[in-house]
């Protein structure tokens, strides 16, 4: 899906580097980041941890290259191998970004805030983008909940937008692009992510699961595709959910399978608009307990 090789002819004021969103859990990471790159390539769910892995989304315009880098929500609430790993994916790519967008929610500045705040590096430059703003109804009381804020972190801007809206997305591009370094493009300019279509697949049916099973399906539960085929323009795919318990395994199936086939249908659905082509989806639940809580659980499926 993408090819690494950089025109010859870049101009020398071409700017590429890696843009890094970070936040806690629901600030709106993944809309965003979709948004600007005008894709789907990050899932979004209201279920806190609905990211997990480090996910790239490019975009390319005239003589710039975002390479937009979304990060799994900071984890305080358990200590399990899931979330140490997941909180590792996410100060690991503070540190490599070239710039940094400090996600929080217009408005609301909290302990998890903070703490998410304590892990920006001083030598990366950060952006303090505070989305949701267009549910402020008070305007007067938003520049003074930016100072107070933008007073605990030396930001090199402030810029509040509405991701969902699409409110002031071109203003806080134009900061981002000040901030990167002069560089030739990484990626060709059609592509969107450097994640292969076997991986959307996964996170697209992970998605699904947790927007019709909600809170009653545990966090720890996860999408493995076990066979992945293209012929032309059709993509065969082959999920298998993976849940803790055979409780669990209820919920997701449903009363006489009507919640799977729910799920099956609308991912199949996303993945036809993401790939641009039919395809063909087959899901089946698996009982696979403890896999969140070990470290060669998580490296068997895809945690890094």
């Amino acid at each position: 899906m993408t090819d690494t090789t950089a025109p010859s002819d870049a101009s020398t004021d071409y700017r590429c580097g890696y843009i890094a969103i970070v936040g806690r859990p629901n600030v709106g990471k993944s809309t965003l980041m979709n948004v600007l790159v005008g894709a789907k390539v990050s899932i979004t769910s209201r279920k806190a941890q609905t990211t997990r892995h480090r996910i790239t989304g490019i975009q390319t315009i005239e003589n710039t290259q975002y390479v937009y880098i979304d990060t799994p929500g900071f984890q305080t609430r358990h200590s399990n191998a899931l979330n140490k790993t997941l909180n590792r994916t996410v100060t690991t790519t503070l540190t490599a970004a070239d710039v940094i967008l400090y996600v929080i929610e217009a408005g609301t500045f909290g302990p998890a805030d903070k703490q998410v705040m304590a892990l920006l590096p001083a030598n990366v430059p950060c952006i303090l983008v505070m989305n949701k703003s267009d549910r402020n109804k008070d305007k007067s009381v938003l520049m003074p909940f930016a100072r107070e804020v933008a007073s605990q972190h030396n930001f090199a801007a402030v810029v509040p937008v509405s991701a969902k809206q699409r409110f002031q997305l071109d203003q806080l591009q134009e900061e981002i692009r000040k901030l990167l370094p002069n560089n030739p493009p990484m990626f060709d300019e059609d592509d969107i992510t450097d994640r292969s279509e076997k991986f959307l697949a996964s996170e697209i049916v992970r998605e699904k699961v947790f927007r019709f099973v909600g809170e009653e399906l545990p966090y720890t539960s996860t999408v493995l595709i076990e066979k992945f085929e293209q012929e032309g323009d059709l993509r065969r795919v082959f999920a298998a959910i993976l849940v803790e318990r055979d409780g669990h395994k209820a919920m997701v199936i449903g009363n006489k399978g009507a919640r799977l086939k729910e799920i099956s249908t609308q991912a199949r659905l996303d993945m036809e608009r993401l790939f641009g082509g039919p395809v063909y989806l087959e899901i089946w639940v698996k009982v696979k307990s403890g896999w969140a809580d070990n470290e060669a659980g998580l490296r068997a499926y895809g945690y890094e």
